[in-house]
């Protein structure tokens, strides 16, 4: 029985991820991801009304064609996490396929939100919440199942695949970080994962973000530390104190209004992505806020409520925002430009508890912000952050963990995946033996 590994996206850029792993004639799909900056290029795109094949044109989308020369049948969808980078285009391609979608419980809801707001097509693939432990599996067929792998990452309940084979097992680690003292959810599984090296793991599908970075990432104790100092030193000040994080890092938004708490200000969530996925977060009872809390995602309320803490006084709220990207229509872009209720005066505070995801357009639409920002008077803090992806010596212990036969770059360009390629030859791998990169489209065959 041959093991075959498709390279359908996310092998050429970061974004639109998309693997297939065929097993004989039975073919699991790891992720459907967005490029979320090619949409941005296009500032009339609505995706939810958009057509496959004119977003798979626009490279926002995995152009999964590919699958149409691959024999077998697809006979199951994983997800490892929530970010659209991974689940964004199942509203768009899972339909083509007759197979179940399988995520961790956070990761289940989200895609069931994205289907229920698709507008072009319908998807009726069932979803399964599948928790992470080896003693909770999905079996897909009597020779494939599913097994989740607790590990950290910048979003709650993400874990590594693991697709159990009677070859041996496939693991796909897109994303993670080896986060030892996590501020929510438990610390990554170390101990499956020697076990699984010691059972035999035939290949390792793996991100290679950060490989190039040296060290370890940090824990996201040290982003709470950092944003705790910053926001506590403040207490009696009477400025505006503003925030703006991933809307999906549900651990930091935790510290975030924990600290504005502690301070004697009210957190307030604006922006439709911050109230969705916290508020999926606390209905699943992962997540515990402040019950000062509030949320809000309409945008006529969120208005509506930024009015009513200009008239009560904004020393009293701390607003915890999207746009730190500096992305059109974003909560923070609008305070920028002047086109929201709230008002920026001199000695007001800004702090970006984000990096710049590192494309050109992210650095421009950033820097425009922060100009646009500084001229109305505000204090910027930045580099309040840790990231949620593992670095060179992260991957350094995975891969010595796994201890796998054949290891496959993906979630990056050809930089990016040339330097994974880099420290597997470090590591006793050989480029084109059992070290393999891929770009999008091509293919290999693990067990010849």
């Amino acid at each position: 029985m041959d093991i075959e590994i498709i390279a359908v996206g996310g092998y050429n850029e970061v974004g639109r991820n998309m693997t297939a792993v065929r097993v004989g004639k039975e073919i699991v799909i790891f992720d459907m991801g967005l490029r979320l900056d090619q949409i941005m290029i296009h500032e009339d795109a609505e995706v939810e009304n958009m057509h496959s094949l004119d977003l798979i044109e626009m490279k926002a989308i995995p152009d999964d064609t590919i699958m149409n020369t691959v024999e077998g049948s697809v006979k199951a969808i994983v997800c490892t996490h929530g970010h659209l980078d991974h689940i964004g285009a199942i509203p768009k391609l899972a339909h083509r396929y007759n197979a179940p979608i399988i995520g961790t419980p956070y990761t289940a809801k989200l895609i069931e939100q994205q289907i229920e707001g698709e507008k072009k097509f319908g998807v009726n693939n069932k979803v399964f919440a599948l928790r992470a432990g080896k003693k909770y599996r999905y079996e897909i067929s009597k020779d494939l199942n599913i097994e989740f792998v607790n590990i950290q990452h910048s979003i709650i309940d993400t874990a590594m695949a693991v697709l159990h084979t009677p070859q041996g097992a496939i693991v796909y680690a897109l994303d993670f970080k080896l986060d030892r003292t996590p501020v929510l959810g438990n610390p990554p599984d170390i101990a499956r994962m020697q076990e699984l090296g010691r059972e035999g793991v035939i290949a390792l599908i793996v991100e290679s973000t950060n490989v190039r970075l040296p060290g370890r990432c940090p824990s996201e104790r040290v982003a709470q530390k950092l944003v705790r100092d910053v926001m506590t030193s403040y207490e009696d000040d009477k400025n505006a104190i503003i925030v703006s994080t991933f809307s999906s890092h549900i651990a930091r938004v935790k510290t975030i209004a924990e600290c504005a708490h502690e301070i004697g200000r009210k957190p307030v969530l604006l922006g439709r992505s911050m109230e969705r996925y916290s508020s999926t977060a606390e209905q699943l009872k992962q997540v515990g806020f402040p019950e000062t809390l509030s949320m809000f995602g309409n945008r006529k309320t969120v208005d509506r409520v930024i009015r009513r803490m200009i008239k009560e006084g904004k020393d009293k709220y701390v607003p915890i925002v999207t746009g730190h990207q500096g992305e059109p229509g974003a909560t923070l872009t609008r305070i920028a430009q002047g086109n929201s209720p709230y008002r920026i005066d001199k000695g007001d505070k800004v702090l970006y508890s984000a990096n710049v995801i590192p494309n050109p357009m992210n650095y421009g639409q950033r820097y425009h912000q922060e100009v646009l920002l500084k001229m109305r008077g505000a204090r910027i803090f930045e580099g309040l952050h840790v990231s949620g992806h593992g670095q060179r010596e992260d991957h350094y212990e995975v891969i010595h963990l796994l201890n796998p036969q054949h290891v496959i770059p993906a979630h990056g360009d050809v930089d990016m995946t040339g330097d994974y390629i880099k420290l597997l030859e470090e590591c006793g791998y050989t480029l084109g033996n059992d070290a393999h990169l891929l770009r999008n489209g091509m293919k290999i065959n693990v067990t010849k």
